[in-house]
């Protein structure tokens, strides 16, 4: 495998997988991630593996990151077609990072030219970049559409500007619509705008404004979350440092709730508890491929795989990332094959949280039991269960985390 053995030694050049994690390999839907490390500045809520210029101080650059993903594909392609098997093609692509639209047009163009050349994609490729709004424009769009990019996602977080001071976002507040609007404009049929709810000082018509400029852009998806304080943050030191409250659960219950009504009554159903779509076409597939434990391959520093069952990471820092491959090592560093209990209680926690819901198959006898009494409860539909599936509320949906708790038990 792509990742190293449980005892720690280094791994085979060109890594290997146990032979029953590559069984069924293509038949499950098959993704590629790649991570892109690269921001202008750090948002003071991001835990990410990303760095600025200053942050890397030479170490890394665009050109040696993609030097080494090229290496990194390639290697991918080699152990998932080893023994003679045929090399799954992405059915799905998704380039995330930090912030893809850095590229620009031609690297954009450039890493999905990777991706063709090592695995291959479906005729029919869902193939998504992340971008953020203050470097993007129409050029970048219409090379990437050109590219091959079908799908362009789009950190707003908020339309009030002292909330993405808060967040410390570069954008002004009208340039996340502006930048929608412009690759529809482009061609884009699929496009995505990002929020955040509950941060520090956004109030319920602050929100309620960023849902309308949301709508008003015109876009087919939306994802919604709520702003989590992760340790080792700017955003956590301001909070222990007394400067920001931490955000209130009431507060993030309620948000929620204002969110998918707003969009609900535009439309957009929710797929998974926090993303909306207008159709099932809109909806994103590569995500969906994660939710229901389907196989990829994560490319790029710090990226996460998996395959079979079995999972692994690469090393963070892209310096170590480039000189690993550039050595025709595995950039991996740590793995976990997941038994079938494993894998079990990881499709609760995944299909849960799906429109779709989970299959009562998947639970166990206690669990089982404790599906009733969720029903009781009002945090699971009567109707689904008794049809064989397990099927949150709208009260579940802001339960979701405690209802798995309760079915895994």
């Amino acid at each position: 495998m792509s990742a190293l053995p449980p005892t720690g030694e280094q791994p085979p050049e060109r890594g290997t997988l146990p032979t029953t994690a590559l069984a069924g390999v293509g038949e499950r839907p098959f993704g590629i991630y790649v991570h892109v490390p690269f921001c202008a500045t750090r948002c003071g809520y991001c835990d990410f593996n990303t760095y600025t210029a200053d942050e890397l101080a030479g170490g890394g650059s665009f050109r040696g990151w993609l030097d080494a993903l090229r290496a990194e594909l390639d290697l991918g392609a080699r152990v998932l077609g080893e023994h003679g098997r045929q090399v799954p093609r992405a059915d799905t692509v998704f380039v995330g990072g930090g912030t893809p639209s850095l590229l620009g047009g031609s690297g954009l163009a450039e890493v999905l030219d990777a991706v063709r050349a090592s695995f291959g994609l479906s005729p029919d490729a869902e193939v998504t970049t992340e971008a953020n709004p203050e470097s993007t424009s129409p050029e970048l769009f219409a090379s990437a559409l050109e590219a091959g990019y079908t799908r362009i996602s789009l950190g707003m977080q908020s339309a009030a500007e002292h909330v993405l001071r808060v967040l410390d976002r570069r954008h002004t507040p009208g340039r996340a619509v502006a930048a929608a609007r412009e690759a529809m404009s482009e061609g884009f049929e699929h496009v995505s705008l990002d929020l955040i709810y509950g941060t520090p000082g956004e109030s319920t018509d602050d929100l309620r404004a960023s849902l309308e400029a949301v709508l008003d852009a015109g876009v087919d998806h939306v994802s919604a979350y709520s702003l989590i304080v992760e340790d080792g943050t700017a955003m956590a030191r301001r909070v222990r440092r007394g400067e920001l409250p931490m955000p209130d659960e009431d507060v993030l219950a309620a948000d929620y709730e204002l969110v998918d009504s707003v969009l609900s009554k535009a439309g957009f159903d929710w797929y998974e508890v926090s993303n909306w779509a207008l159709g099932e076409t809109a909806r994103c597939r590569h995500n969906l491929g994660y939710w229901r434990g389907g196989d990829w391959w994560g490319a790029g520093p710090g990226a996460h795989s998996h395959v079979g069952g079995v999972r692994w990471w690469n090393l963070k820092y892209p310096a170590r990332y480039a000189a690993a491959l550039g050595e025709g090592l595995s950039p991996a560093v740590g793995r976990e094959v997941l038994g079938a209990e494993d894998q079990r209680v990881e499709r609760v926690m995944l299909e849960l949280r799906l429109s779709e819901g989970l299959a009562v198959e998947a639970l166990d006898e206690a669990g089982v039991a404790e599906a009733w009494r969720a029903v009781t409860d009002g945090l699971l539909r009567s109707d689904a269960l008794r049809a064989g599936r397990c099927v949150l509320t709208d009260r579940g949906r802001l339960l979701a985390d405690g209802v798995v708790r309760r079915l895994i038990a």
